[in-house]
């Protein structure tokens, strides 16, 4: 019954899937699905240490200077949604419905940060997953969310971050209140539901074999299950190249066919784009649904250094790349994060 009717939180929910990868002699990568129910570019930027942030959210905004460089993903330019920094830390934001985040008052003296800027602050700030852990578990700031622009949709997220150690953790705001679930194990999570019932979920699936039965819906929990079992069954390899496919192929796997509908799920997403992170080797592979290649950028090429220019690969009107595209990015000045 405790089964069923965590199936039954999740058909509304936006759609997405993160995974992460343990090979042999440290080979740790991390992939992830952006499924989202209209188009959602998704520009390449290349920050470099020492860029002085606001928190965005007025007086009370959190300051800080990055200490870490990091190829970050925008949305919309107005947000980061994934990224990997210098050291091999990766942010995801996926979907979650059910978030409720602080209370925040922009004349009282609680600090604040604009959610837009959840991920970066995690890539500027921390080299591994156990100090973002120690620093945020702190809540000297508060989260604050608000719609997303031009639309009707309150953006409710939940992050995942992972380390080169093979480290990982989800935090989630639930009831105003800052969850963390940290732990090595942590490899697998979709949108919805909140984290501790995906882990209610994988446990029942733990009596059902998958070599003789998965779940094959677009759900979140569906996909949950194939994924958990996919990243565990691909095989176990320091080459680099099977690595990096045998990841794509699961994310693809647990991919929402693009333009797919059903009728009464309104809000059932497509896959707009996937990356894979190799955080021993720093290199980050992406593909989009409308454009035919993978490219790569390799960030032990960038220079992060506190005086190099703020950079940009522009994926806007499907432009298409190909191969390693370091040297693609354009000089640009950084995009402002969305705030109140």
């Amino acid at each position: 019954m405790l089964f069923l009717a965590l199936v039954g939180t999740v058909p509304s929910a936006e759609a997405c899937t993160r995974v992460v990868y343990k090979g042999p002699n440290n080979t740790i990568l991390t992939g992830r699905t952006m499924d989202f129910s209209m188009e959602i570019p998704a520009n390449h930027w290349i920050f470099p240490r020492g860029m002085k942030r606001s928190g965005e959210v007025g007086k009370n905004s959190i300051e800080w200077v990055s200490k870490y460089g990091s190829l970050a993903i925008s949305s919309w330019d107005i947000s980061t949604s994934d990224g990997m920094n210098e050291k091999g830390l990766v942010a995801n934001m996926l979907w979650l419905v059910e978030s409720a985040y602080p209370t925040f008052d922009k004349e009282g003296t609680k600090k604040g940060m604009a959610i837009s800027l959840w991920a970066q602050y995690v890539l500027d700030n921390f080299a591994t997953v156990a100090e973002a852990v120690e620093a945020l578990g702190r809540e000297d700031f508060a989260v604050v969310s608000d719609f997303i622009p031009g639309t009707d949709k309150f953006t409710t997220v939940h992050l995942s971050i992972s380390d080169a150690t093979g480290d990982n953790a989800i935090l989630e705001y639930i009831g105003g209140k800052l969850v963390i679930h940290h732990d090595p194990s942590y490899t697998v999570m979709t949108n919805d539901p909140a984290y501790d019932k995906q882990l209610s979920i994988a446990k029942y699936w733990e009596n059902i074999p998958g070599k003789t039965f998965l779940p094959g819906s677009v759900t979140a929990s569906d996909r949950f299950v194939r994924a958990k079992f996919f990243i565990n069954a691909i095989p176990q390899t320091d080459n680099t190249r099977v690595a990096v496919a045998s990841v794509f192929s699961v994310i693809r796997n647990t991919s929402v066919p693009f333009g797919f509908e059903i009728e009464g799920y309104p809000n059932l997403s497509t896959t707009r784009w996937r990356a894979v992170a190799d955080q021993k080797n720093l290199v980050y592979y992406f593909e989009t649904a409308l454009t035919p290649n993978t490219f790569w950028v390799d960030l032990k090429k960038i220079d992060f250094s506190p005086n190099a220019s703020v950079k940009k690969l522009d994926l806007s009107n499907n432009k298409t790349y190909a191969g390693e595209t370091s040297s693609e990015f354009k000089n640009e000045k950084p995009f402002e994060f969305i705030g109140l």
